[in-house]
């Protein structure tokens, strides 16, 4: 995998964090984007030994010039792309008929406007490259199916990522650019901790919900970079197995 370039948004922790470091060990060189330059150096730092190279470029998403920079950056550092993880995402919690404008903006902006923006510079880059084409790979989340309680923002974008994922595909074909979402239920990371102590329930009830390994999260995308581009997974659903999604609870 020497010759593969790939980026990751949200790379400085949780699954983005995780991600990179497969695809560094695996021998991919990788474009980390996030806000933070300390979290996407650390991420760098956990990777092996004889990990690939590094690219840490900090990146507000929310800001188009910030997103054209860093797909600039990637192709004069590395000089193509063949991976593109969209995974940066926030949720803003509340009532939701209490929410600012401000909040629902502000994931609107993260979670969906910048994974178009994303995969509109990937796709500028991917159609025109030899060998053309590349693979993009939307984070979804089982909030893409089903929402939370008082999530209605994130619900919303991840429903949205969706629709973008299914259009991708389609007006990539003809740049031999598959694009892939992955749908992902309760990933132990920072932001899935606080599932130990008891989360909302659709009925009202607080409940302690499972978790799994991040790092099965990373395989999986791994996998799904590593298809030919012949060969697509359209959506795949990776959960824990006892988590309340299917079925009643």
């Amino acid at each position: 995998m020497s010759d593969k370039v790939a980026i990751v948004t949200g790379a400085g922790s949780g699954i983005g964090r995780a991600v990179s470091l497969a695809l560094l060990n695996d021998g991919y060189k990788v474009a980390l984007a996030g806000r933070r330059k300390d979290a996407l150096e650390e991420t760098v730092a956990r990777a092996s030994a004889k990990a690939s190279k590094a690219l840490v470029v900090p990146t507000d998403l929310r800001d188009p010039k910030a997103i054209q920079a860093l797909f600039a950056q990637t192709k004069k550092a590395f000089g193509r792309l063949d991976v593109l993880f969209n995974n940066a995402g926030i949720s803003s919690r509340g009532l939701l008929e209490d929410l600012t404008y401000e909040q629902w903006q502000a994931v609107v902006d993260t979670n969906l406007t910048a994974t178009f923006l994303c995969t509109q510079e990937a796709f500028k880059i991917m159609k025109s490259q030899d060998p053309r084409g590349g693979r993009i790979i939307n984070n979804g989340s089982i909030s893409a199916h089903a929402p939370r309680p008082n999530s209605a923002p994130y619900t919303a974008t991840k429903h949205a990522v969706a629709g973008l994922t299914k259009a991708t595909s389609l007006d990539g074909r003809k740049y031999d650019i598959a694009c892939s979402q992955i749908d992902i239920g309760n990933a132990l990371t920072e932001m899935t901790g606080r599932m130990g102590g008891g989360v909302p329930q659709a009925d009202g009830s607080i409940a302690v919900e499972p978790t799994f390994d991040v790092n099965h999260v990373a395989r999986a995308v791994l996998h799904m970079a590593s298809l030919p581009l012949d060969t697509n997974v359209l959506f795949m659903t990776i959960m824990a197995t006892k988590m309340p999604f299917v079925g009643r609870g």
